[in-house]
């Protein structure tokens, strides 16, 4: 076949190792442009991105040369060592080892898109373990719990 045709959107969320509040308001959108970059350079396309202190949210649409565990180390490798090397992070950075990826039409995407956009007015009455937890019972994920992230004191 000498053409390939694909139409993929993925979401993506993963947390901040120990789930600690490390992304500060001061260089949110730089480590959102630092992120979107290499996307950009693996091909796949931002359509949405956000970030609460403690996790992001990114929406997608996939170049299919890559799988969606690649791009993702990619993106949190490049990104930690990104913000380690300019001290941004008052502590050593690095990303929880663990991550999710829905998959989406394009369809949904408006809606996908409000949501991430919208994620300081959702975590102001949702957690992120309430919130991740949802996605995976919306997605029909099975999951055990002792594995999921563990709530901060």
């Amino acid at each position: 076949m000498p053409n390939s045709y694909t139409q993929l959107y993925i979401h993506y969320i993963f947390a901040v190792k120990y789930r600690a509040a490390q992304i500060m308001p001061s260089w949110q959108k730089r480590l959102h442009l630092y992120i979107c970059a290499v996307f950009n350079n693996h091909h796949h396309q931002i359509i949405q991105i956000n970030s609460m202190p403690d996790h992001l949210h990114i929406l997608t649409s996939v170049n299919p040369s890559e799988s969606v565990s690649f791009i993702i180390q990619q993106v949190k490798s490049e990104s930690s060592r990104w913000i380690n090397e300019n001290r941004l992070s008052r502590s050593r950075f690095a990303w929880q080892s663990g991550y999710a990826a829905f998959s989406y039409s394009k369809s949904q995407l408006k809606t996908v898109s409000l949501y991430i956009e919208n994620q300081q007015l959702h975590h102001k009455t949702h957690s992120f373990l309430s919130e991740y937890k949802q996605f995976l019972q919306s997605f029909e994920v099975d999951y055990n719990e002792d594995y999921l992230f563990v709530e901060l004191l």
